[in-house]
Parts: C-alpha cells; structure tokens; sequence
C-alpha cells in the first residue's frame, strides 16, 4: 500500500514540466549547427502555430497513411456518416483501447460511397486501417498489459484517433472541419446539439398552484365559498338586500389569494436569482477550435462533433465536450484533472488516442482534442438530462427519497388535526344550537337555521390558522435571505428548515474541509523532521521558529533549487503576509514556490531575476541561452536546470520523486556537504514513507556542481531511468538537500466547525476519491476520526490501524451492500448496509455513485427500531443511534455527484469549484465552499424550526381561545362575540407580522448544543402545550368576564341585544375584540420563550425589526378599532379612552400570567419526574 500510494503521488507531484504556450524554448541549434544548449528569449507561440507544430511532426509512415486516406477520399458534405451518436457515446464510455478498434471496425463496413475515381484508394486505405484496427485489437483482455503500454501501441492509438478523424467523421487535425453553416447544421442533425435544454423554470401559475395544495389553505377556499353562498342566497330573508353580507367570505378567499400570491413570489424570485448566476457563468464559457484552418472563438453551445478544440492549462480549460486526443503530444501532452466525474484529485496523463471526458479540466499542458460526443449523448450531458428531468433513478435503482422536508409533514399532519377539530367543534355549535333553538325553544327552523350554520361557519374559521401558511413562508424566506449574508444560497425555501434537522452530513474532502490549494506542511531536512499539523501556522513559520531550525545557507539553498527548478508557467503572487493573491500552472509547484518564497531571505522571482542561465529579464537575460534544462518525463520521475556559476563551472538543481534522487544521491547537505551513508538513506525513506501514510505528496530535492565543458548528454554507465533507459550523467552522484510533503491543508475553522456538529448530535462522514492514508490524515485533522476510532496500542493514525468498519474503501462498500437477486440483477441490501453505517466515518476511493447509496441507505435505515442491536452498538462500541431516520445532508461539486445530491434530504453544491449540473440539481449552494457554512446552515435551518414553534405557540394560543370563546357565544347568544372578519384579522395579517417578527432573531450557538428533532416527534412540545393552554386560559377567562359581566361593570349595552335589535356594531363587542388583540400583543413577547425562559425580554433591543413590527401592529390595531366600522365589525365610534385604557392593561396581564405558568409548568413537571423515578 505504501508503495503504491508513493508511486501515485511522485507521478503527479514531479511531472510539473507539460506546459502550455507559454513555455520558454529550452535550446536550439547554434549558428554553426552545434547542439551546445541554447536558450533564447521567451517564446509565445499563439494557437495557429502550435497546429502547425502538430502538423510538422505528422512525419510518421501511419500518420502519413492515415492523412492519405483523406486526401484521396472524400464524400459530398450532406453523406451519411458511419457511425451514430450512441457508437461514439459507447466509446465515451468504455474509454478503452479496444472500445476504439471496435468504433473503426463499425466505421469502416459503413462508410459511404466514395467521389467518382476514388474507389481503388478507398480499398486500399480501408485495409491499411483494418490493420491498426487488428493491433489495438476490438476485445477486453485481448491484448496484455505489457503491451498496452508499449510505445508501439501508444503509436497505434495516436494513429487511431487520426483515423477517426479523417476518415469517420471527416475533419482535418490540422484544420478541423469547414466552417460553413450547411456543414455544422449538418452535423448538428447526425450528432446532436451540445446546447442541453437548460431547466425550464416553473411559471408563475404553476407556483401558485403548489402553493394553493396547502390543507388550510384548501380548508379556506372550501369555507370562503360555502360563506357567500349561504349569506347571499338562502340566508337572505324575504325582502333583504345583502348589502356587505358577502364580505367575510370574500375576505377569506381574499385571505387565501395573498398567501398564495406572497409563497409563489418569493419561490419566483428565487428561481431568477439563479438563473443570473449562471447566465453569468455561461457567456464566459467560450472555447478555441480549429476550422477551416483558423482559429475561432465560440461559445460551448455552438461547439460541434467533429470540431478540433485546442486547449491548455494555461487559463485551466474546462472540457465542454466528450473528446479524443489527437498527437502527436504538444509540450509534453497534457494532464487531466477529473475530480468532478470520478472524484479522484489525482491527475490524470491523457495521451493520443485516449478518451477526455466533458467536464474534466486541463491542468497541465496543452494539446488537440477531436469532439466525439456532445450534449445529452456526452458523459456529462446523459446525468445533466437526468437531473433536469428528474429521472435520475428511473432505471429501477430503487433509491427513491421522500417528496417533503421533514417540517412540513409535521405541518401537514398539525394542520389536518387542527381541521378535524375545527370541524368538530363547528358541528357541536351547530348541534347545540339546533337542540336549544328546535327543541327548547321551539323557534322555526326557517327562521333561525342559516343563522346556526352561519354561527358553525365562524367556529369553523375561528379555528383555521389561516396565517400558518403565510407565517411559514414568511419565516423560511426571512431565513433563507439572512443565509445568503452567511454564504448560503438557498433554492428551495423549505431547504433552510430541513437542514436544521439533519442527523448526518456526508461531505466532500477537496475544497470542503480542505482549501483546495497544495500546500508545503512538512520538510525534512539536516537530519530532522519538520512536520507542521497546526493548519494555521505555516510550514516556513514553523521551521523558523524551531529550536532545530537549520541554518540561513540550508534555507537559502532550499529556496534556490525551487526558485530555480520550476517552470515559468507556474506562477505564483503572495502578499506581505505569505498569504497567496493567486496562482496559475501546477498545484504542486505553486505550494513549492510559496515555500521558497517564504523560507530562504528573498521571493522566487528575485531568485530567478538575479540568477545567470535563469533570468530573462534585465541584463542577465543576454545570458539566457546558458542555462540548460532538463523537462520532466514519467521515463525519469524527475526534472533538471542547470545554471552557471560565478567561479565558472555549473549547478545542476533537481527534484523529483524521492526514490528516485535518493538513489542518485551519495552526498547530502548537513549545514556541509557530508556522505550519505545506506543508514541515512533508509532514514530519508522511511521519513517519505510515513508522509506518504499521512496522504502527502513526496519531492525530493538535491543539485550537484559540474566543471566548466560538461556534457550534457552524455547518459551514465550505471545508473538507470525509472524505464530502464540511461539516465543523464548530470543527473547522478547528486547532494541530498531536502524532502518536502506537500498536501492539500485542512481548513483552518474546520475543526471548531465539526465539533460543534457533534456537539448538536449530527454526525460527519466524509467521502473522497483519495487514497484510504490520505483521507485517513485528513479526517484524524479535522476531528471527524478521534483516537477511540483506531484499534488499542497503535500510535501512528493510519488507515490500518483503525477498527472495523469505520473506513472503507468504495469497491468493498459495494461489494457489500449489494446483492445478485436471483434473475441477476444486482440489489441493495438494506440489513448488510444497517451492519455497516454506524461504525462508518470515512469512505476513501468512492465513486459518485457510493454517495448515492450512501444516502439512500442512511435515509431508510430503520435500525432505531431493533432496540438489542442499538444496546449492542452502545454497549461494544460506546455508538449511539438516532431514535429516528436519518435526515441527511449530502455535498458535492462534481457532475457525478447530482443524483446523490438530489436524493439526498438537502444537497449542498459548491459555488466556486460546483459544476452547473451540481448546482442545479442542490437545494442550497456553498458560495465559499466552505464546511463551516455548513454548519452555519444547520444552525439556521435550527432557527427556523424554532422560529415556526415559537409562532405556532402564539397562533395555536390565539385558535384555543378564539374557538372556545366562538362556541360559548353561540351557545349563550347564538353569535359569537368575535366576528369571522376580526378573528380573520388576527389570524392572518396580526399573526403574519408575528410570525415575521419571531423569525427575525438571529441563531445562536445555543441551538447547536441539543440534539436534532426526531422525524416523528411532534413540533408541539409538552412545555409548548403548557404555555398555550396556560394563557388561552387567562385570555379566556377575561372574555368570559366581558362578554357575562362586562355590560354591568363598564355600563354598556350587551352586545347581543345591541346586534340583533338595532342591527348595529356594539361597543361590548368592540371592546371584548380590543381586548382580545391586545392579549396577543403582549403575548408576543411571551412566545419568544420555548422552554420556561423568565426573561421574556431578553435580546429584544438587539432584534430592531421585532420591535417596529410589535409597534406597527399596535397602529394597525388602533386604526382598524376607530376607523374599521362596519368592514371590521367594530362600533362606527371606535371605543373612548378609558376602555382604550382597560383594554391595554388587560392585555399587559399576559406578562406575568407567563410567569405563573412557567412556575406552576415546572412544579408539575416535577412533581411527575418524582412520581416516574419512584
């Protein structure tokens, strides 16, 4: 394992010579046609001239064959073409050597017929490619591997995608294909597009109509319309005109119409803020291809099979399409990075004849792709289709998740319990009154039956919260907006709350936890080890400030072998603090350079700029040409420069894979260059050995002095390449300098940020395409994986010393949650997965799909219920299991990852390094990349959830006394004294203020120091129900004592007589109505208390909008009492100053009736605990 990890990571970590455009020549020819190293000033060469580069060194005998074969046949521009979309997507996705042979051998029985005089040469041409089919062969496994990696075969290929391009789909490498719009559109009709259908947005009907789907909502509509009917048909008696007796009904579906106008606008506007995020990002999206021999700029959409694309790591080109790549290799060929398909950091050498695949990035070198596949029948474009269409497990996967967040199915089933009840108590009203008025009172039923359903009626909206919906909205959009500040784009609005009750997040290693940027974190040098695992301190810091800090000459000497020895393309600009501004060319080079800039006296440009043979600016740069470098190979794991010394003679700066130059190494620098003796050898490996298990990348560092006339190529007697060729002589009996370990840092607020996941009760897993060490090295830094997770007596935090289960590397994931059903179908195993997930917290080498599957089976795991299996867990292995299904929260940047996002509870893509697939297919978008926003979303999402508790708590308060009050007055007087209007006034525009107002508190750390909510648990909590029940109590008793003593104590008419007699509003009714609103604004500030708090008040002055809303409610209050009139069922004069007076004082009764009931909610809860412990 330790082998393997070293080999994959010196591969990448040294091959940082495959530059693009910008490379400096590294010698010519001198005038008298010498090979003396030469040289000259920087060289620019645009695009035109690295085609014609390409097409010089089609020198070969088969690229010649192969370019024969389309000068001598051709074929009208409208033939058919041999081959169809799916025979290139099958390409694109086997990417095989054999998948290639079998694409020609297809090709070639379908080629269309030739132009007049052609057919001889097609015959013969036809053989030829018949023949390289043969050598690359058209079955897996038909060719060894020895073979596959031959030079012979990579020739094949590289000739293999020439004929594919010439001959199959009629494009020129050196020119691409004619630039004429018959042509393209042509090849449009036989291809496809490379325009997918962007996700068509919802309109705004369509909104509405989700959001009109809400039960109370529906409950409303139902209510409205029975309303008007009754009033302004059958209750009309004979002679009576209806005036506004249509007026509550309407104000209802009035009531419905701005809810679902409020909830679609905000879901609207949503939409369209993500729409100009990625318009944004699409006019930049513009790619150079090849056609008609010229260069052109065109947008990805326009981008056709067949095109020649030339791309370079330069401006880091991302792959618009499924590709080829055509040679022969310009400057060293190119290296891709495909992490956001595979998930493997990795990069990947691409050569001729192998497959890139649409939304990879080049990152090293520069090159000629030939487009094969475009839009939906690209890789990338077949999983974009699913996810826009939704169809993502229609294969029968079975991964399926559930159709609502975990908040509103609680809100659903309340709201369904509060209508049964309602309903309930609208047919007691209408019962009670049908018996005291049929049977007591013996009244005619035509006279006073519409009146009783009416009165049924008004119970019956009394007791729908027709706020809710508005409220919910209201909150989640006041959150979700505040969430933006904390970089959090929210698409979908119930996503705010559904983090708050997440269980598990499953995040991405690269640019989550970790920066995304290489980064030097340990050295060895002068015998000692300099391992830096504080993420805040840098290495160069920590090195100075060691008590074994080597000496300025070591560190001097360290900064010139990097300064020297890296390429020009690599850049890097860092500020007065050591912090980089930014970068561009290899990862690995640019965390080098920040070292040597950072370590040594001066910057890596100063060292370059004073450097003779390295320099190319100022005087010096005259002596350019006598410098010599050496590029890197995967021949020889390494890379070379040679520059002049002042005392004459030269010094070879190298580094390299570690191996490699140790090997070469019988010196080392020991503050003097001493011998390196086969102990000190092995100490400098077994250093690199154990970087390598902590997931860093190895570069050794060494030079050697030459004398004046050296040969520099002349090859050595002993030594050997890593290919078994003959090493360059200069490259050997080298002085070891140093051994860096370069890896990609954890994130600073990480750690702090985890704990606090933990401490909430959510679990971390963390899931990366890296090796099981590095991912090992990472999860212990972070704080996902702790010392109790690796077996007993093991000291060194490697991925073999941890305990069963707790990592696993994706193949073996796979192979053990999934079964073969007996018709050989494979099947996920939900019982296998359950004995797996506990223990799991890191999942090394996946795939996008494990993420998927991990997601799903978390979800639907109902291991909570086996209670022995749970004790066993807790008992064995100290492991807690939620007492509900999982909520899980799921990141991911690449276009892989989509389908688990989506299946997922709540997806979190990446702003910065997210594909648009990812994007499109997540609830909510890190805009930083960032884990710690993570949990900053939990914190909100948590916020939310209280928020709505807090306003259920004052609404449910408002229903209870509304409802009893409606029912009492209907049995006493046959009307309730509070009007449908005014409870509707309450309910809807009062209580939206306070639900808007309840939510505007900021989160707190608190919420993050309790569990997260079970999915079954109810969202009204027993001390919740103490509250509500406490003050509807207090408010129910003060309008009893109204509505039965009020007229003899206050010296007005009873407001029944006054209704019923004179047919007007009476200031009884009036004044129980003040009374009643102002109990619930008092009440507020109750409701801001969940679980018994005294101080109600507490952090009120630091929520401004509280406060205006609080005052905004009261002038709305005061208005509609004096100026509502028979719209708001109140006396045409309002009420004097002295009930104003009665009416606020009875309302500031709710304050300390809060703290009676907290007292009184405590001494039973504990009495009860008492009762239970005993």
């Amino acid at each position: 394992m330790v082998e393997e990890l070293k080999s994959d990571s010196v591969d990448d970590a040294t091959n940082v010579s495959s530059v693009g455009p910008l490379e400096v020549a590294s010698g010519n020819a001198n005038a008298n046609g010498d090979s003396t190293p030469n040289r000259g000033p920087p060289q620019r060469p645009g695009l035109a001239e690295l085609v014609a580069s390409s097409m010089r060194s089609l020198g070969s005998v088969g690229s010649a064959i192969v370019h024969a074969v389309f000068t001598k046949y051709d074929s009208a521009l409208d033939a058919p073409f041999a081959i169809t979309p799916k025979d290139l997507g099958d390409l694109s996705s086997e990417r095989t050597h054999w998948a290639m042979g079998l694409l020609l051998d297809k090709a070639l029985k379908n080629l269309p017929p030739t132009l007049p005089g052609q057919e001889e040469s097609l015959q013969i041409d036809k053989a030829q490619i018949q023949a390289l089919v043969k050598r690359i062969g058209t079955e897996e496994g038909e060719l060894d591997e020895r073979h596959l990696k031959s030079s012979a075969h990579m020739h094949d290929m590289d000739l293999a995608a020439n004929a594919l391009a010439t001959v199959i789909l009629r494009s020129k490498p050196e020119e691409g294909i004619t630039n004429e719009k018959s042509d393209i559109d042509f090849r449009r009709e036989s291809f496809g597009t490379n325009a997918i259908t962007p996700k068509e947005l919802d309109s705004f009907l369509k909104l509405c109509w989700e959001a009109v789907q809400d039960f109370v909502l529906i409950m409303l509509i139902c209510l409205g319309i029975i309303d008007i009917v009754v009033e302004t048909t059958i209750g009309l008696k004979e002679g009576e005109t209806c005036g506004h007796c249509w007026f509550e009904g309407a104000a209802i579906l009035g009531a419905v119409f701005l809810v679902v106008l409020v909830s679609a606008t905000i879901d609207y506007q949503k939409q369209f803020i993500f729409v100009r995020l990625s318009r944004s990002l699409y006019e930049t999206n513009t790619k150079m291809v090849i056609r008609d021999g010229r260069q052109l700029s065109v947008i990805d959409d326009e981008i056709v099979v067949g095109d020649i694309l030339s791309v370079n790591a330069h401006n880091l080109a991302s792959i618009p399409a499924d590709c080829v790549v055509l040679g022969p290799p310009v400057n060293g060929g190119i290296k891709m990075d495909e992490s956001s398909l595979t998930g493997e950091s990795v990069l990947i050498t691409k050569n001729p004849g192998d497959v890139v695949l649409s939304g990879t990035t080049v990152v090293q070198g520069s090159g000629k792709l030939l487009v094969i596949a475009v839009g939906i029948n690209s890789v990338a474009g077949k999983i974009k289709a699913r996810v826009y269409e939704a169809t993502e497990h229609a294969d029968g996967d079975g991964l399926d998740g559930d159709a609502k967040s975990p908040l509103f199915v609680k809100l659903e089933a309340l709201a369904k319990k509060i209508g049964m009840a309602g309903t309930a108590a609208a047919l007691l009203s209408l019962v009670v009154n049908c018996i005291r008025g049929f049977a007591i009172q013996k009244q005619a039923v035509g006279d006073v039956l519409i009146e009783y359903i009416v009165v049924a009626i008004t119970v019956l909206a009394v007791a729908v919260p027709e706020g809710l919906p508005l409220a919910v909205t209201l909150a989640l959009a006041f959150s979700s907006n505040k969430m933006m500040k904390d970089q959090n784009l929210v698409k979908t609005l119930d996503a705010c709350e559904t983090m708050g009750s997440a269980t598990t997040i499953c995040t991405d290693k690269t640019g989550t936890l970790t920066t995304n940027k290489m980064t030097a974190r340990a050295m060895y040098t002068n015998g000692t080890d300099f391992s830096c695992t504080d993420p805040a301190v840098a290495l160069s810091d920590f090195v100075k400030t060691n008590k074994d800090c080597p000496n300025e000459q070591t560190l001097d000497l360290v900064s010139k072998l990097i300064a020297i020895n890296t390429m020009d393309e690599t850049t890097v600009d860092i500020d007065p603090d050591g912090k980089i501004i930014s970068s561009t060319g290899n990862p690995t080079e640019v965390a080098l350079l920040l070292l040597a800039s950072t370590i040594g006296g001066t910057t890596y440009q100063e060292i370059r700029e004073t450097t003779r043979g390295r320099s190319d600016k100022g005087a010096l740069s005259e002596f350019l040409v006598e410098g010599k470098q050496f590029q890197f190979t995967s021949a020889r794991k390494m890379m070379s420069w040679a520059v002049p010394l002042i005392q004459g003679g030269y010094r070879i700066y190298c580094k390299g894979a570690s191996e490699v130059l140790l090997a070469r190494c019988n010196h080392q620098f020991a503050n003097d260059v001493v011998e390196l003796n086969d102990a000190s050898r092995q100490g400098i490996l077994r250093v690199g050995e154990m970087y390598a298990r902590r997931g860093m990348r190895t570069l050794a560092l060494a030079y050697r002095d030459l004398p004046d006339g050296v040969d520099f190529e002349a090859k050595s007697d002993s030594v050997l390449n890593a290919d078994g060729s003959e090493a360059n002589a200069v490259e050997t009996n080298l002085t070891f300098v140093a051994l860096v370990g370069i890896e990609d840092p954890l994130r600073p607020e990480v750690p702090e940020a985890i704990e606090k996941c933990y401490e909430a009760g959510i679990d971390v897993r963390m899931v990366t395409g890296d090796a099981p060490n590095t991912a090992v090295s990472i999860a212990y830094q972070a704080g996902i994986l702790k010392d109790f997770h690796f077996a007993h007596g093991t000291d060194e935090k490697i991925a073999i010393n941890l305990k069963p289960n707790v990592l696993m590397e994706g193949k073996i994931f796979r192979r053990k949650v999934y079964r073969i059903d007996e018709n050989g179908n494979k099947e996920f195993d939900q019982t296998a997965f359950d004995k797996i997930w506990p223990h799991l917290r890191v999942m090394a080498r996946s795939s996008p799909d494990d993420k998927l599957t991990l997601a799903h089976g978390l979800n639907q795991s109902t291991l909570y219920t086996d209670k022995s299996a749970c004790e066993q867990l807790k008992k064995e292995d100290n492991i807690s299991v939620f007492p509900d299904r999982q909520v899980v929260a799921m990141t991911g940047d690449g276009t892989n990852d989509a389908p688990a996002l989506k299946r997922a509870d709540i997806g979190f893509a990446m702003g910065i390094a997210g594909t648009q697939i990812a994007k499109d297919a997540a609830d909510i978008i890190l805009l930083d990349d960032n884990f710690a926003s993570i949990v900053t979303a939990a914190k909100w999402g948590r916020n939310v959830y209280a928020s709505i508790q807090k306003f259920l708590q004052f609404q449910l308060t408002v229903n209870i006394a509304a409802v009893v009050t409606a029912l009492v007055g209907s049995f006493a007087y046959a009307k309730s004294p509070l009007a449908a209007i005014q409870l509707l006034w309450v309910n809807l525009i009062m209580d939206a203020l306070a639900s808007l107002a309840l939510a505007s508190e900021p989160p707190t750390d608190e919420l993050l120091k309790n569990d997260p909510v079970n999915r079954s648990k109810s969202i009204v909590t027993s001390q919740m129900w103490g509250n509500m029940l406490g003050h509807a109590a207090y408010q129910l008793a003060v309008i009893f004592f109204l509505l039965f003593e009020g007229p003899g104590v206050f010296g007005f008419e009873p407001g029944h007589i006054v209704e019923r007699e004179l047919k007007e509003n009476s200031t009884h009714y009036t004044f129980i109505f003040n009374s009643f609103v102002w109990m619930q604004l008092f009440n507020e500030f109750n409701a801001r208390a969940l679980n018994g708090e005294f101080n109600v008040f507490k952090g009120v002055l630091s929520n401004p909008l509280f406060c205006v809303i609080l005052f905004i409610s009261a002038v709305l209050q005061v208005i509609m009492v004096q100026f509502g009139g028979d719209a708001m069922h109140v006396h045409e004069d309002g009420l004097d100053g002295e009930l104003w007076g009665y009416s606020i004082a009875i309302g500031a009764g709710s304050l300390p009736m809060g703290q009676v009931i907290n007292v009184v909610y405590y001494l039973f809860h504990s009495c009860c605990g008492k009762k239970e412990a005993s």
